[in-house]
C-alpha cells in the first residue's frame, strides 16, 4: 500500500515528537525503522573508510610532531593549509589482573589499605551467577541489584523470515 507523500522520512523524525511518531502506522514505522537501520549501516561504512583515509593523510605526520614533542601518545596540532590537524592517539593502559591481586594482597600484609593505592571492583557475571548453587546465590543477592536494560523494539512482518 503506498503512503501518501506527505508521509515522514527518517530526516523528518527529529521534528516529531515521539507521541507523534508511535501514532504513525505500523507499516510506515516497520519503512521508517528499515531505511534508518540502512542509513546507519551505510553511515558507519562511510565513517570508517574516511577515518582510514584520514589516517592515511596524517598518521606519519602526527607521529613526527609526537616525537618531535617527545610524546608517545596524546594530542598534537599542526598546519595543512589554512586548517589546523588535530591528531589525538588515546592512551590504552592493560594490568595484569594476577599480579594486581598480589601487591594488593602485599599492601595488606604490610598492614596498609590497598584502596589508598587501587580501585578495587568485583564482578559477577550472570551466566555464573545462575550456575551457582541456592545457598551460595542466596548469601550474594543483598550485594545484586537488578537493572532493565534499554527496550529494544524490532517490526518484522508476519510471515517473514525471523
Amino acid at each position: 500500500m503506498p503512503f501518501p507523500e506527505n508521509t515522514p522520512t527518517p530526516d523528518d523524525l527529529p521534528t516529531l515528537s515521539a507521541s507523534e511518531i508511535a501514532a504513525l502506522p505500523v507499516e510506515l514505522l516497520a519503512i521508517l525503522q528499515r531505511e534508518i537501520d540502512e542509513r546507519l549501516k551505510r553511515d558507519k561504512a562511510a565513517k570508517t573508510r574516511f577515518d582510514a583515509g584520514l589516517a592515511v593523510r596524517y598518521a606519519t605526520r602526527a607521529a613526527e610532531e609526537r616525537q618531535a614533542a617527545g610524546k608517545d601518545t596524546g594530542t598534537v596540532r599542526f598546519d595543512d593549509g589554512d586548517f589546523t590537524v588535530v591528531a589525538d592517539l588515546p592512551k590504552r593502559v592493560d594490568w595484569d589482573q594476577g599480579r594486581l591481586a598480589d601487591m594488593v594482597a602485599r599492601i595488606e600484609e604490610a598492614g596498609d589499605d590497598p584502596a589508598e593505592y587501587v580501585d578495587l571492583a568485583y564482578k559477577v557475571p550472570e551466566r555464573k551467577y545462575a550456575a551457582w548453587p541456592e545457598a551460595i546465590r542466596h548469601g550474594f543477592e543483598p550485594a545484586r541489584t537488578v537493572r532493565p536494560g534499554t527496550l529494544k523494539v524490532e517490526i518484522i512482518a508476519q510471515g517473514a523470515d525471523q
